[in-house]
């Protein structure tokens, strides 16, 4: 079995290493990647001594290495106490455009798992942009994480660099419970229990009295949102289009988690490339 601190890993990635950060080249080379993903002007930054000290009290700073060295990857991660309970935040997850798409991230956020697992964390949480397709597949199926709340502006737009510039910051908070081992199976089986589920559910963003504020959006025991297939690529060819996308899908999401809707699973429609969000009436148990 691999060690707690080193992982290999296959068959796309045999010659690669997952294992903690523990160098100053190693910090340095994640805060560049940090850099390269959102941005020069990124402002929350994780610096290098952060990416040290936090491991001496349970947090993670892992990365993904080619048989060179060179990261191509990496998580980091808080851990601490919530309602009693000890749970880690997992604050940052990056890969290279040229490995994204592999199951990279994945792998990353396993071994993160596979860490805070070994000194007690039962449940992850973390943010994402519920308009990210990619993220959304990763979280929900390949993971099984579930939404727990929907936060507008959670983060200041000036603080996050070019990747996200000119759209509003809002995100899914997702908890991720790790006591089980992982199941690769399951993702296939989430995804297509979702579109067989949703597929016929009225669409919530798809009606013109989505734009229309204190109008009365449909009611139903199960419905969809509906997000583009690429924001990024949305918001690059029309940012106008884009933040229709977030004013749409927010006044949903908000609307039906007031009125006790859960996210139930998300899917992308494999005729249309659509991807939809199906979310239900029911209490979750």
């Amino acid at each position: 079995m691999p060690s707690q601190a080193e992982e290999r890993f296959s068959p796309q990635f045999s010659s690669l290493v997952l294992r903690r950060l523990h160098t100053p080249a190693d910090y340095s080379a994640c805060l560049a990647l940090q850099k390269e993903t959102w941005g020069d002007s990124f402002a929350e930054c994780v610096p290098p001594s952060l990416l040290m000290v936090s491991q001496k009290i349970g947090g993670v700073a892992a990365g993904a290495f080619d048989e060179n060295g060179k990261l191509l990857g990496f998580v980091f991660g808080l851990t601490g106490v919530k309602d009693g309970r000890l749970v880690h935040w997992s604050d940052m997850l990056a890969v290279r455009p040229e490995y994204r798409d592999h199951g990279l991230g994945r792998k990353l956020k396993h071994y993160q798992q596979q860490l805070v697992r070994e000194i007690g964390v039962g449940v992850i949480y973390w943010s994402y942009d519920p308009l990210v397709a990619r993220n959304a597949h990763l979280n929900l199926n390949h993971l099984g994480a579930h939404v727990t709340e929907y936060v507008p502006d959670m983060y200041a737009s000036d603080a996050v660099g070019t990747l996200y510039r000119g759209l509003s910051m809002d995100r899914f908070i997702v908890a991720w419970e790790i006591l089980h081992e992982p199941d690769e199976a399951a993702s296939s089986r989430r995804m297509h229990a979702t579109r067989a589920r949703f597929a016929v559910a009225p669409i919530a963003n798809d009606l013109p009295s989505a734009m229309i504020p204190n109008s009365t959006l449909p009611r139903a025991a199960e419905l969809r949102v509906e997000i583009p297939d690429d924001i990024q690529a949305t918001k690059e060819k029309d940012l106008e289009e884009a933040k229709v996308w977030r004013a749409t899908s927010r006044r949903a999401f908000l609307f039906y988690f007031e009125h006790g809707y859960r996210v139930e699973g998300f899917y992308r429609d494999d005729a249309s490339g659509r991807c939809f969000y199906g979310l239900s009436a029911s209490v979750r148990e």
